[in-house]
């Protein structure tokens, strides 16, 4: 798993983004975590205000689920 700061606003505005690349950033001091094919953790709406998490499934580096 891992931890990534998404650029959307609202966790509604990341679910409607289903089929198109993930806006990220990497929060890790230790290197990339990001995965193209499987589960990446994300918070909202940056690093710094974290108002929502989710967990975002992806394939081939497009969402295919956000929970």
């Amino acid at each position: 798993m891992t931890m990534a700061a998404c650029g959307y606003s609202t966790k509604k505005q990341l679910k409607e983004c289903v089929g198109q690349r993930l806006n990220y950033e990497e929060t890790s001091l230790f290197g990339s975590e990001y995965c193209p094919n499987g589960d990446n953790n994300v918070v909202g709406p940056s690093a710094h205000q974290r108002k929502w998490f989710a967990t975002v499934t992806c394939k081939d580096g497009i969402i295919t689920e956000v929970s």
